[in-house]
């Protein structure tokens, strides 16, 4: 007898099977498994739900969520469908580092997947026919897993929704399509990237960090350096506040929220301020608690403005660091200058 969740995913594949004729291009031509390992097949894969076996090379990939299909782009599987990006895509959807990478590879764009946020498009998805979904950085539920492993199978997070490294994802990705050696090729290529801006720019080293945003509706957050925007800027030389660590209230392992009445207790070397624009910015650089903190009185602050910016690097992905970093190590460089 079928469970409502099994009914649920059956009606939806029955969907599937009517509007498919109708699917984009980009969803009717398969992402194509050359390069992949054969050998590597069948893989299994543990996750938070138990554990996914895709028995060979995937030909057609969807990913939700996160940075997933950056990876797979990364390395050379182009999905099927993706989901719409908002904060920092363009009017598709489509973020600037995906746009350029598949104008790169000449691939078409893929099916563009309606992203409400909690809500997973279940019709679309089935229309896109994956040989698996991709879901290791996004917030699925057991409940919404279920109902995607009707479908196809299903890579989710290892641990906590919204919380996988960002090397890890490419990792997984490379494992789940059979191109191990490929993602190790792009993380090195990163971190090579990282080490050259690092050796570039000495005079990071060992300087104090914190990283802030205040959201304009009345709360300030600070990063911890658990957060991956913050891992990669330690990585160039710079070390966490002990400010932070200090001010740190456990609420998430990734940031912390600060009373206006203490940031003046935000003690660092140099501050990088996010905004997604410049008026958001000058919140924590020109508002009234300003003068209190010390990076500010100084002038040494990286201001990351814009939305397409703050996405390169919040977290960032295997197509969106290389996208960002020179801007971000300039915004760096400019702040520590600023110190005299």
């Amino acid at each position: 007898m079928l469970t409502p969740v099994r009914r649920a995913a059956a009606a939806l594949i029955a969907v599937a099977a009517i509007t498919l004729a109708g699917c984009s291009t980009a969803a009717e031509t398969d992402t194509g498994s050359t390069g992949a390992d054969d050998a590597a097949f069948p893989v299994t894969l543990s996750h938070a739900f138990g554990e996914t076996e895709i028995t060979e090379a995937p030909e057609r990939v969807v990913t939700w969520g996160w940075a997933t299909a950056d990876a797979a782009i990364a390395l050379g599987v182009t999905p099927v469908a993706m989901p719409f990006q908002a904060y920092g895509g363009d009017e598709e959807g489509i973020l600037p580092w995906v746009a350029e990478a598949l104008e790169e590879s000449g691939d078409e764009t893929p099916t563009i997947l309606t992203n409400t946020g909690s809500d997973i498009p279940f019709e679309e998805i089935a229309a896109a026919d994956p040989d698996v979904i991709l879901a290791q950085y996004s917030g699925i539920t057991e409940e919404q897993y279920d109902t995607l492993s009707e479908i196809a199978p299903v890579v989710a997070y290892p641990d906590q929704p919204w919380s996988t490294p960002w090397k890890d994802i490419v990792t997984i990705t490379g494992e789940a399509l059979g191109r191990q050696d490929e993602a190790a090729t792009v993380l090195a290529d990163i971190e090579q990237q990282i080490a050259d801006a690092a050796a570039a720019h000495p005079e990071f080293e060992g300087l104090m960090l914190a990283t802030a945003w205040d959201s304009a509706a009345g709360t300030f957050y600070v990063y911890a350096d658990e957060d991956p925007r913050v891992e990669f800027m330690l990585d160039l030389g710079f070390v966490n506040a002990p400010a932070v660590d200090e001010l740190d209230t456990d609420e998430s392992p990734f940031y912390f929220t600060l009373s206006y009445e203490r940031v003046s207790e935000l003690v660092s070397d140099v501050l990088v301020v996010y905004g997604a624009n410049e008026a958001e910015a000058d919140l924590v650089t020109e508002g009234a608690y300003a003068a209190s903190l010390p990076a500010v009185q100084e002038g040494a602050v990286a201001r990351l403005i814009g939305e397409d910016f703050i996405s390169s690097v919040s977290p960032p992905t295997a197509l969106s660091l290389s996208w960002g970093l020179d801007e971000v190590v300039d915004q760096l460089a400019a702040a520590v200058a600023a110190r005299g």
